[in-house]
């Protein structure tokens, strides 16, 4: 049974304030984090916790936000970033290709993740959609905390590098009709094809069940929701009054 969501809006936050049921240090320390410090949104406090969490790759906090296609992921991406002070993102859409809508795991592996596992800036090389190639190499540094996002982040081979995946949760068919509104009509056949690629890809490699953490657009911001992968509903408060 899901806990009481946590809304997340630019100018403060609402959630359920509760007793703790029996939990680990580690569950313990993320509900504290984000429900009873004094101080900022609810973002800044799950930056908080991110920054908090041990290394996953090397000396960085890799941190994976997924999600269908339209789903909002590079928007939420962005806040995050900025709550961290900045973070590195990678979006995804800079790894893939035409040839390779989701093919890129060596690739990614190769340029971004054995870099950041020793400790060194990653540099990575941006494909261009509309000039269908590779540009010149970009540096992604070897931050605390860096941030992965677009569809597949938390796919399987990249979990065990994960300190936290997040998805955005959205219904597929909504995100792709936003994805495709936003987008326009040239792109239709792209988006068709695309469609067909990331049912594959989820059919074989699905994130949801995995994630720590479910991110939802709601009118002033967001709501967050323990995951399938947050044991015992990381954010989960059952007993007590609302509080502010």
């Amino acid at each position: 049974m899901p806990g009481t969501p946590i809304l997340v809006s630019t100018t403060g936050v609402t959630c359920a304030a509760a007793r703790y049921r029996r939990c680990s240090p580690d569950r313990r320390r993320l509900g504290a984090a984000l429900s009873y410090a004094p101080w900022g949104t609810t973002i800044e406090r799950l930056a908080a916790l991110l920054r908090g969490l041990p290394p996953s790759c090397g000396p960085v906090r890799l941190v994976a936000v997924d999600g269908h296609a339209g789903s909002g992921k590079s928007t939420f991406a962005g806040q995050l970033a900025e709550a961290l002070g900045g973070a590195p993102v990678l979006h995804l859409d800079d790894i893939a290709s035409h040839e390779e809508l989701f093919g890129w795991t060596g690739r990614l592996r190769e340029q971004v993740i054995e870099p950041l596992s020793r400790g060194e800036n990653a540099h990575y090389a941006p494909y261009d959609w509309r000039a269908r190639r590779f540009g010149p190499p970009r540096p992604l540094p070897a931050a605390p905390v860096v941030l992965i996002e677009g569809v597949g982040a938390g796919r399987r081979a990249l979990r065990p590098r994960l300190a936290r995946l997040l998805w955005m949760d959205l219904p597929a068919e909504v995100s792709w009709a936003r994805g495709r509104s936003r987008d326009g009509a040239e792109q239709r056949e792209f988006w068709d094809g695309w469609v067909r690629a990331e049912r594959e890809h989820f059919a074989a490699d699905p994130s949801r069940p995995h994630a720590h953490l479910l991110v939802r657009q709601v009118t002033q911001g967001y709501e967050m929701l323990p995951g399938p992968a947050a044991e015992h509903h990381d954010l989960t408060h059952r007993d007590g009054p609302a509080a502010v």
